[in-house]
């Protein structure tokens, strides 16, 4: 196995950053891990876990020596961050980040760093409802996208070999116009997280539904909003605020579409109706198709639950 970066520093040590820290042990692709966070007690833990070798107190004293820096914090502090670490960053060593807004991230980060850092902004497109150190594992950006938004005049040799590090974690790497990158994800991410947050607050406000119906005669539409709007509110909190022209454009769309529907069910327009879902349910299947989920029958629970069940028989 290559080893690509000698030493790399995780600023932020949640459900991405330690899946990055299992997965580049398991593939040996640095010699040493060092991780800061802004908690003790989630700095502990990532040791704990084996996901960093060094723990840190500071931003600072993680990046010294690092050839590789990944920022794994919520966007609105990344600025901060780089800020922050900016004097200690290792000549010729390139930093990224795991954002999932890519314009407002540039903007915040690159005024403070020195011209002799590579700066290759990322989003792994990958994750769970779950955050935390104890929720990583080195799989979760298997066939996954993970999309570099390299700036103009970006150093060729550090653009391969991050682009390499995310492959050898398992990801299908593609790079694009940061501006772009954030449309395409308000469309794909931003803006179901923010509708699955609304239909949740809505069934909490009803209060013609008691909360134990919501919890007990709950459908599996609606059990997939909730897991939705389990994710990190602070990390979607600075999404939100800092995608806000590509979210607002797209939310905009989402209502006229919504008004169509509500027109045609008041009418009882059910061939609108019919076309509209046909031509929907054939996006899904292309999702299926480019391998970005599964077609196993009950969108692949059944099988999730045989290998808990067995899990559970071995451990008695």
């Amino acid at each position: 196995m290559t080893i690509l970066y000698k030493k790399v520093a995780l600023i932020g040590l949640g459900l991405i950053a330690s899946s990055i820290g299992h997965g580049l042990k398991k593939h040996g692709l640095c010699t040493t891990i060092s991780g800061h966070a802004k908690t003790s007690n989630t700095r502990k833990k990532a040791l704990e876990l084996n996901i960093i070798d060094e723990i840190c107190d500071s931003a600072v004293e993680a990046v010294l020596g690092a050839d590789l820096v990944i920022i794994s914090t919520p966007v609105g502090v990344m600025g901060d961050i780089a800020k922050e670490i900016s004097s200690s960053l290792k000549d010729g060593a390139t930093l990224t980040d795991v954002g999932s807004v890519k314009k407002d991230v540039i903007s915040l980060i690159k005024p403070h760093l020195p011209s002799s850092v590579h700066f290759i902004p990322g989003h792994p497109v990958a994750g769970t409802e779950r955050s935390g150190p104890e929720s990583g594992f080195a799989e979760l950006f298997k066939d996954r996208w993970c999309l570099l938004t390299p700036l103009p005049n970006t150093d060729e040799v550090a653009l391969s070999k991050l682009t390499e590090m995310w492959q050898r974690l398992g990801a299908r790497v593609d790079t694009m116009d940061a501006k772009h990158h954030d449309l395409v994800l308000a469309v794909t991410s931003h803006s179901p997280h923010l509708i699955a947050y609304t239909m949740v607050g809505v069934a909490d406000d009803l209060r013609r539904v008691t909360n134990s119906e919501v919890v007990n005669y709950s459908a599996a539409g609606f059990r997939d909003f909730t897991r939705i709007a389990a994710s990190d509110p602070t990390m979607w909190r600075d999404v939100f605020l800092h995608n806000k022209e590509a979210t607002l454009e797209i939310l905009g769309r989402f209502t006229e579409e919504l008004f169509s529907l509500q027109r045609a069910i008041r009418k009882g327009d059910g061939e609108f109706l019919h076309e509209y879902f046909s031509r929907t349910r054939k996006i899904r299947r292309g999702i299926v198709d480019a391998g970005q989920d599964t077609d196993s029958p009950d969108f692949g629970r059944r099988d999730s639950a045989e290998v808990r069940e067995k899990n559970d028989e071995l451990s008695n």
